[in-house]
């Protein structure tokens, strides 16, 4: 089994340094790791991309652990690795079932917060989309990503119905998102969650979050999403999430979910496992042996 990483742009035949502490703790769990060239797959370039990596006799399973990809992107990578006998665990169907919000929607939709989205960012058409809100308070991000940091500036909307706030966010958010928007915009109902802290440095409001990551639909570790903020230890119900968790179509995801202002819990997104950071508080070798378990369990 293989876990495949992004390599330094400084030096293509060593890790990219954000993920070396992911990239050690793999081959300390007994993982073959490999690296390959993210600038030269976004470039077009697959076979370069894909040059130190060693092909395998028999079909192999991978693991990608780096960048996030366009599923157009990751079909390339899917498909190049294949011509080397290996197997990402996500297909490329699967990549995007849970990279975009709306392709697992109807999967989490009575426990997410109500969304709607379009690839036409026309001001009638973000104005139309507004208007489904009334004048509840929303968010907007892309497909797949929010500007959450730039929460008063380009994410927070406090009342629908004020066309002219609503295009003043959207036209910052897509100000700043440029060329890496995903394919449109989305907008979410706003729901009040348990309150933690102000992010230190962007102010933003830090509420009670979780990321759970689901191998093969079993728990593999939960963490807790912001590494500022007290937590009292307090854990999500998983038996609750691991119903839902049973009808997504995916071999490796995320689930981050979060604890409402009045009690309850939620699912905000779920996200592809291959492309899903891990927080600063999380403790990697845990990570990769709980990997390693539910890889060994699949076999």
């Amino acid at each position: 089994m293989k876990i495949i990483f992004c390599d330094s742009v400084i030096d293509n035949k060593i890790v990219e340094p954000d993920y070396q502490t992911e990239f050690d703790s793999a081959k300390e769990n007994g993982f073959e790791t490999e690296v390959f060239s993210f600038e030269e797959l976004t470039d077009g370039n697959i076979n370069s991309a894909l040059k130190l990596i060693k092909s395998s006799e028999n079909i192999e399973l991978g693991v990608y652990r780096g960048w996030m990809m366009t599923p157009n992107i990751y079909a390339q990578f899917y498909n190049g690795l294949l011509k080397k006998n290996i197997q990402l665990i996500n297909n490329p169907t699967e990549y995007k079932h849970c990279h975009y919000l709306p392709e697992s929607y109807d999967k989490i939709i009575d426990e997410t917060p109500k969304s709607n989205w379009t690839k036409e960012i026309s001001k009638n058409s973000v104005i139309e989309l507004s208007n489904e809100f009334g004048i509840k308070p929303i968010i907007v991000k892309d497909y797949v990503k929010s500007e959450k940091h730039n929460w008063n500036d380009a994410c927070f909307i406090p009342n629908a119905s004020d066309k002219n706030k609503v295009q003043e966010i959207v036209n910052r958010f897509l100000e700043l998102r440029g060329d890496y928007l995903n394919e449109g915009i989305v907008f979410r109902e706003f729901i009040e969650l348990e309150f933690l802290t102000e992010h230190s440095k962007s102010k933003m409001p830090l509420t009670k979050e979780f990321r759970i990551v689901f191998l093969n639909k079993k728990v593999v570790q939960i963490f807790n999403y912001w590494d500022e903020g007290n937590y009292d230890s307090e854990k999500p119900d998983i038996d609750f999430f691991q119903n839902i968790a049973d009808k997504i179509e995916s071999n490796f995801f995320t689930m981050d979910v979060a604890k409402k202002k009045n009690g309850g819990w939620i699912i905000m997104e779920l996200g592809d496992g291959q492309v899903a950071g891990l927080p600063d508080n999380a403790n990697r070798n845990e990570y990769y042996n709980g990997i390693k378990n539910g890889l060994q369990q699949r076999v």
